[in-house]
This record gives structure tokens, C-alpha cells and sequence, in this order.
């Protein structure tokens, strides 16, 4: 029997059912008997599977019917009005998972300026990396140095012992990923992988999926005139099962004339940066030891009792995610 997967709503403290979208599948290649089907699994996980399902799922009619994608939408409370575009447009499941929203009005930026912001309208979890910590929780999402790429020596030594935010966008949220800080982007990379499904069934019984998945990789500097002022911050947007691509589009103004992320970089905080084609999937931020302090609600929500979430069973403590809006504040520099 499947377990139920819940969050905290943060506007309301509220506590939801998630909907899962395509769980039975999902339970189904990451249940413990795929060991004895390897080939199944590595082709399921693998990329022309992965653009095979996006194709079905989210660009044919065939899909929408076979796997109820107007169903799910309907019941995943998807407001269209937020959309930039008129909603007639929007006529396939693509088109609604890749939509542009009036960020500007509907998701309003954190008004402090050394404020941390959500990269996404996302499901978030905090965890660190020192082993004397309360959030302690090295190795059970991700493997710390594949993560950043085993030869990328410089940013291992950078963020070891520091804290770290899952954000995990489900099929219904906006997909575009928003800059937390503001400062300069000083490194950019894409690190090779599979597909690995962010649904939290996956995520519990994969081996550190996040950091075998295909990914991008971009640190900033924010201890630069102008930056937030929590020192280097690592971004990386992974993909999942049915993702085909993160593409940079970072805008200065709404989405006009998108510049793709390169090194030397200016940025701004909760400006467009990049799109996930289609479906889940996953952001992560790292940062160095010592440099933030995440928001008191949001360290509540993730230690509370009686609510039945899939990464606490799975990881043997309470592990419940908050439900943040893109641009809305989750952190503050330390020395605040």
C-alpha cells in the first residue's frame, strides 16, 4: 500500500495531501524487486526514455487522456490567472508546464535586502553538512562531492560543513528558477547523468538520486558591492524523469531579452534564470558554513509530529517539506 505524502502550506500552516503525479509507475520501477531487473530500470532512468515519456505525457492528446494529466491539473488547484500569456494558448500540457506568470505582481520579492530567496514555487527541505548540527543529513539526498563533480576539488573544499535547501518542484508549479542573491556568478558547469524521478517514493529508495542525475552547476559570489552578502552560494538545478533540459534565460526585466548564465555575470535577486523542460524536478542550494540562518517557520515545519511524510518514513526522522513561493524570503546572512 502506497504511503501517503504530506506538507506544510507556509502562507497558512496548513498541512496537505500531495497529489502524487504518475506514482503508480513511480512505485513501481523504484520498488526493491527492480534489482533483479537492472535493464529495466537503467532504460526507464535513461535520457531517450526519459524524452520519450515527455513527448506522451506532456505533448500528445494521447497522454493527457491515457494518464489524466487534466484530471491532475484540475485537482493540483493550478491557478491559470497568474499566467503572462492568455489561457487559450495553453492548449497542451507543455504549454502549461513551461508558462511565463506575472512574477512581478503575483510572487512580490522579500523586501530585505540581504534577504536568501526561494530559486522556485517548490516543496523545501534544509539540511547541513556538519555532523555536530540539528539539520545533519550528509548522504541521504545526494552524495556531498558527486553533487558538485568529483574533480571540482575547489568547491568541495568550499562548501564542506556548510548548510544546504532541497527545493522540489512538482509537475503542476511554475518552472521557471528564480536567482536567490544577488552578486556575480564566478563559475558555470554541466555535470552528465540520468533521469531519475523526484517523486519522494524515488527519492527514498534511489541511492543519492539528486547527485546521479543530469545537472547544471552555478556558483555565485555575494560579497560584492551590491551582492547579499552571504558569501559563495552554489545553485543546481537537476533534472528528473521526464526533463529534458534546464535552459539559462537570465532577464534583468519580466522575461524580455534572456541572456544565457556565463561566468563574470551580474545578478540580480529573484530575476528569471532558467526554464526546466518539462515535468519535476529538483533545485539545491549550498552554502558556506556559517553564513545563513534559515527562516524559524520553515526548521519548525520540517521537525513536526503527525504528518505522514514519505521522507520521514523513509529516513527514519521527521523530514516534512514546506510548501515556498518563488522570491519569498527562506534565509537570512548569519551576521543579521
Amino acid at each position: 500500500m502506497a504511503v501517503t505524502h504530506q506538507y506544510v502550506e507556509r502562507e497558512t500552516g496548513n498541512v496537505r495531501t500531495e497529489q502524487l503525479f504518475g506514482d503508480r509507475l513511480v512505485r513501481f520501477l523504484y520498488h526493491p524487486l527492480r534489482e533483479h531487473a537492472h535493464w529495466l530500470f537503467r532504460a526507464f532512468t535513461g535520457g531517450r526514455c526519459s524524452a520519450a515519456l515527455a513527448l506522451f505525457n506532456y505533448d500528445l492528446a494521447l497522454g493527457c487522456r491515457v494518464l489524466g494529466n487534466r484530471g491532475f491539473l484540475q485537482e493540483s488547484g493550478l491557478d491559470l490567472r497568474e499566467c503572462l500569456d492568455p489561457v487559450e494558448q495553453l492548449d497542451t500540457a507543455r504549454k502549461v508546464f513551461e508558462r511565463k506568470i506575472r512574477y512581478w505582481e503575483c510572487r512580490p520579492v522579500s523586501d530585505e535586502p540581504r534577504a536568501v530567496l526561494s530559486p522556485a514555487d517548490a516543496r523545501m527541505l534544509v539540511g547541513s553538512f556538519r555532523e555536530n548540527g540539528q539539520l545533519f543529513l550528509k548522504d541521504k539526498f545526494f552524495d556531498f562531492e558527486e553533487l558538485l563533480g568529483r574533480d571540482r576539488i575547489r568547491w568541495q573544499k568550499v562548501f564542506a560543513g556548510g548548510d544546504y535547501a532541497i527545493f522540489r518542484l512538482t509537475p503542476d508549479k511554475y518552472h521557471y528558477n528564480h536567482t536567490p542573491v544577488c552578486g556575480r556568478v564566478i563559475d558555470f558547469y554541466e555535470l552528465d547523468g540520468v533521469f531519475h524521478s523526484c517523486n519522494p517514493q524515488a527519492v527514498v529508495q534511489a541511492v543519492t538520486p539528486y547527485s546521479k542525475n543530469r545537472r547544471v552547476v552555478t556558483v555565485f559570489d555575494t560579497d560584492v558591492p551590491g551582492g547579499t552578502g552571504v558569501g559563495l552560494v552554489a545553485m543546481i538545478e537537476v533534472v528528473a524523469l521526464m526533463i529534458g533540459e534546464v535552459v539559462q534565460c537570465y532577464s534583468d526585466h519580466a522575461y524580455n531579452d534572456p541572456i544565457p548564465v556565463r561566468s563574470g555575470l551580474s545578478v540580480t535577486r529573484g530575476r528569471p534564470k532558467s526554464l526546466f523542460r518539462p515535468g519535476s524536478s529538483t533545485d539545491v542550494l549550498i552554502f558556506e558554513t556559517g553564513r545563513v540562518r534559515f527562516d524559524e517557520d520553515l526548521l519548525r515545519n520540517q521537525g513536526r509530529c503527525q504528518v505522514s511524510s514519505r521522507f520521514s518514513q523513509g529516513f527514519g526522522r521527521s523530514l516534512v517539506e514546506t510548501e515556498v513561493q518563488v522570491r519569498s524570503r527562506i534565509a537570512m546572512p548569519a551576521d543579521v
